[in-house]
């Protein structure tokens, strides 16, 4: 038995935020002193390697799991199942409920409790549960929901996505425009051995790589020292993710039996565009092929980086045609991949 996506729903916020709209920030290096340069070059620059025009921030009366809700109503509906019959909420975040220009988080209850209670299940043995791992958290919990289906715990759950990055940023720090909000969901159910997720990889990187991406101080050092905000030492980042996340791929790919040429679509977190398209065309390059056209579809434009959010929103995208030029059609095979704080890396493969 492999499981299948049998339902897939998303919430974008509507508030649109567009890389102009930081024309009058402040931005300061990691010591406090001012750039030498204007917001235009900042911004100019920051679009020429992430790809990113604008980004998406929730409203401020929703948190992580009032979106994590909506998008798993759309999933509900469109697996037509009822709710009842769900046998583990994962839900995969990093902050928790964090409400606008709060200091702290609110992760009790958990939020995939918070959600259980806004679908009004009553069913005690539908088993709640969140987990913390990154942008990839996602893809993690997918893995853990194919562990429950194919141990015969479960036979079907709910997997989301959610994160409100926007109010965990630091105003004064230019990495704050790469992240947004939003939440992806889907309905995960027993299927045939030969379509849905055929194989997966997962790894945690500690050693030395753990606080490539952590909790710091703001660049402005006349604020509050004892409230943090979410720092990376992107270079770090980008070296992890070249050298890790295409041998994640391929071992995954290499043990699920599908041909290199059999690939028709990669889903990979989207941070950054240059490197996404680095990251693939590395995994191409271990197999002596060169990267696809149109083999990678993209969010990250109008939507930023979501963190967890990010692949289930962009699947639900592509199933449902509204991104530009891209189609999966049933038979395709899609990898799932991501990378992000731990560090952590994980991929499947799976037959649409």
């Amino acid at each position: 038995m492999n499981i299948k996506i049998t339902g897939s729903g998303s919430y974008v916020p509507e508030i649109r935020v567009k890389n102009t709209d930081f024309g009058n920030h402040v931005f300061l290096n990691d010591d406090g002193t001012p750039f030498g340069y204007s917001n235009e070059v900042v911004i100019s620059k920051f679009k020429s390697i992430t790809g990113i025009e604008e980004r998406r921030y929730a409203e401020p009366h929703l948190t992580s799991s009032d979106m994590a809700f909506f998008a798993a109503q759309k999933a509900i509906a469109n697996a037509n199942i009822d709710p009842e019959t769900i046998d583990y909420i994962i839900f995969a975040h990093n902050f928790g409920d964090v409400k606008p220009n709060a200091i702290q988080s609110d992760t009790v209850p958990s939020l995939a409790s918070r959600v259980k209670f806004k679908l009004r299940i009553q069913n005690p043995k539908c088993v709640a549960y969140d987990v913390l791992f990154g942008c990839p958290g996602w893809i993690e919990g997918m893995l853990q929901a194919n562990a429950f289906i194919k141990s015969g715990m479960a036979k079907r759950c709910l997997v989301i996505g959610a994160e409100t990055l926007s109010r965990v940023v630091d105003a004064h720090d230019r990495d704050s425009m790469i992240y947004s909000d939003g939440a992806g969901a889907t309905i995960v159910e027993g299927c045939a051995d030969d379509e849905g997720l055929l194989s997966h990889e997962s790894a945690t990187f500690a050693y030395e790589e753990s606080n490539y991406l952590f909790f710091g101080n703001s660049f402005n050092k006349d604020l509050n020292p004892d409230v943090r905000y979410i720092k990376m030492h992107g270079r770090k980042i980008y070296e992890f993710a070249l050298s890790q996340v295409p041998l994640a791929m391929k071992s995954c790919l290499d043990k699920s039996g599908v041909a290199i040429d059999d690939i028709k679509k990669i889903l990979i977190h989207q941070a950054n565009e240059k490197m996404d398209e680095a990251i693939v065309n590395r995994f191409y390059k271990l197999y002596n092929r060169n990267m696809p056209d149109r083999i990678m579809p993209m969010s990250i434009t109008l939507l930023g980086n979501s963190s967890v959010a990010t692949i289930p929103t962009l699947f639900d995208l592509l199933v449902n045609d509204k991104i530009e030029g891209q189609q999966i059609q049933k038979g395709d095979v899609v990898i799932f991949a991501s990378v992000g704080a731990g560090m952590n890396v994980n991929a499947f493969v799976y037959k649409y």
